[in-house]
């Protein structure tokens, strides 16, 4: 659907592809009703790979002699995958209102399944428009996978931010463009030399067990008392908003989990932006990923003993410590002995964090209204994972968490923990 020649670095990483999903629901209009809105999503579509080039490629593969490999984003215009489909019987009140969310919403996206290293042959974005069932109301569920390698979180809403403006206005946008052009430390890093996976490694598929989702809604009044509750424990003013809830959540699991186990330790990860951490910062229409992994760990009966502040002021130390000088000194490492996470195991031990908090969901009016609410497909189901993103209301914050039955029954019982949690009808 594009047509631009750019040639974009890109490591890879044995996941499955992201995916993201917003429903909508809003009264019908002949202008926004059958073949015409699909047709009309559809070009829309088209015009805005025409800024994200890369996201209509595929991955190319360059094989060296010492068992490694380099890829890059070949912009050869074989275009992303446009999936239309409708949900016979299920309406939008089927999807929210559900205390866990329903098996049914998995079918709402495409390329389930696919992980990131096949983007060689398969589409590195795929959307899949499917109209519900709502009566006098348009009820619409876009659910997009996109491939991992390739974007971030901010990156990921920057495109949608971008194909929804394009889809609402005729005019000149408003959303920036995407900065396309490349960042390495040092130019003679590129390209990397990646460590090549055997086939027996790359075939070995996790099967997760039985899990439960559910999005747990806190309201800006309850994070604002977090946040006091844990700067007040630790005698700081630091502790952000995020940092404290996620304190919160992650005591509140312990103690769901780790019962007759004290001595466990048990961990959070998760990814740390960089653009707005080098020296001189790095736009943040920058496409691409710059994201960093990091770790907090802790033992059960510290977490659970000490309070919400303690665990607030490692999360906010280890932050704290991903300076311009560490991040460069982990990337000049980094590519001079590359490695690759292996395959996903489905052993957490305590949180995996993905999202952002620093991006526009509910802005994303495709000409019929905001969303009104938002969900992940079944993509890199693990134990533990906690997808995070800003609430429909503003300073509010929404965690969608990836459990077993057994740990989502106790927090959902832990008065504790439940005492913060906000019930939201998005109606």
């Amino acid at each position: 659907m594009a047509n631009k020649e750019d040639r974009s670095m890109a490591s890879i990483r044995i996941i499955s592809t992201s995916n993201r999903g917003l429903l909508f629901q809003n009264p019908k209009s002949e202008q926004q009703s059958g073949n015409t809105l699909i047709q009309h999503l559809k070009s829309s579509l088209s015009r805005a790979l025409d800024l994200f080039a890369p996201l209509a490629g595929r991955f190319a593969t360059i094989k060296h002699d010492d068992n490694t490999a380099s890829f890059d984003i070949d912009c050869n215009n074989e275009g992303a995958q446009f999936v239309h489909a409708t949900a016979d019987g299920v309406c939008v009140a089927d999807v929210i209102q559900p205390i866990y969310v329903p098996k049914i919403v998995y079918s709402f996206f495409p390329l389930n399944g696919v992980v990131n290293y096949e983007g060689t042959s398969k589409p590195l974005l795929a959307v899949q428009i499917t109209e519900l069932v709502d009566g006098i109301f348009i009820g619409i569920f876009i659910g997009i996978s996109i491939n991992h390698t390739v974007a971030d979180a901010t990156s990921f809403w920057h495109f949608l931010n971008s194909w929804s403006e394009i889809s609402r206005v005729t005019e000149c946008l408003s959303t920036p463009a995407p900065i396309l052009e490349r960042w390495f430390l040092h130019d003679k890093d590129c390209p990397i030399h990646i460590p090549l996976f055997t086939s027996e490694q790359l075939n070995n598929r996790y099967a997760p067990p039985s899990l439960e989702k559910r999005v747990f809604h806190f309201s800006k009044e309850n994070v604002a008392k977090l946040k006091a509750k844990a700067n007040v424990e630790i005698g700081t003013n630091k502790i952000s908003s995020l940092q404290a809830l996620l304190g919160h959540f992650f005591r509140s699991l312990v103690r769901n989990t780790c019962i007759d186990h004290p001595d466990q330790e048990m961990n959070i990860r998760f990814p740390v932006g960089l653009r707005p951490r080098m020296d001189p910062p790095l736009p943040q229409q920058y496409f691409g990923n710059t994201i960093q992994g990091t770790v907090v760990c802790l033992k059960a009966r510290e977490l659970v003993e000490k309070g919400l502040g303690n665990v607030a002021w490692e999360i906010n130390k280890i932050i704290a410590t991903h300076t311009d000088e560490n991040c460069k000194n982990f990337l000049d490492s980094w590519t001079k002995n590359p490695t690759v996470p292996s395959p996903v195991s489905g052993v957490s031990n305590g949180m995996i964090l993905s999202g952002s908090m620093w991006v526009d969901i509910y802005g994303n009016d495709f000409g019929w209204g905001r969303p009104v609410a938002v969900r992940t497909g079944p993509a890199n189901m693990i134990d533990g994972l906690i997808s995070m993103f800003p609430g429909v209301e503003q300073g509010s914050i929404d965690f969608e968490a990836c459990l077993l039955p057994k740990t989502m029954q106790g927090m959902g019982n832990d008065a504790k923990f439940m005492d913060s949690v906000t019930s939201r009808m998005s109606m």
